[in-house]
């Protein structure tokens, strides 16, 4: 039996993974919680990018291996946090994705690698704060065209009520 088109409409909303990317910046909150709403309000899932620095050359190859270990596990646990969050929001389980490297060479290798990600949210630094931040300024700028799916950028300083509002 065919598919109708408005069964291919659903799956492709179920279908749909919101990509955040888990950095240490306050804004990081704000593009969470709109990929939640998308998800929740349009369905899809959010998934979650990790990236961690690669650990320096050390002398003692076993402290480089302890090192690594440590910021792996801190990705891990800080992640595990932020998904039971998506979850309660969303009712559903995220992808959690760990990297190792620059964020910006990593995340467009993920966007090239993994076919699910339908679309980037990232969240600019709220007015008055500095310039967009390096992601942003990076994909808006001469890796843009390296982008696959389309990208979402959200104004860091909006409030719950407000991310209500445009979801």
């Amino acid at each position: 039996m065919a598919e109708t088109a408005a069964e291919k409409a659903a799956t492709a909303k179920r279908d749909r993974v919101f990509l955040v990317v888990v950095d240490d910046s306050p804004e990081r909150e704000v593009a969470l919680k709109y990929a939640c709403l998308r998800a929740r309000n349009g369905g899809g899932r959010v998934a979650l990018l990790r990236v961690v620095e690669p650990v320096p050359m050390i002398e003692w190859a076993g402290v480089g291996v302890l090192m690594a270990e440590e910021r792996r596990e801190e990705a891990e646990k800080l992640l595990s946090g932020l998904g039971a969050q998506v979850q309660e929001i969303t009712g559903g389980m995220p992808i959690l994705l760990i990297r190792e490297g620059e964020p910006r060479d990593e995340l467009l290798a993920l966007l090239e690698e993994d076919p699910r990600i339908s679309i980037l949210v990232l969240a600019s630094a709220a007015a008055g704060s500095g310039g967009p931040g390096p992601l942003i300024t990076a994909l808006t700028g001469r890796h843009g065209s390296r982008l696959r799916v389309p990208l979402t950028i959200v104004p860091g300083g909006l409030d719950d009520k407000e991310l209500e509002r445009v979801t």
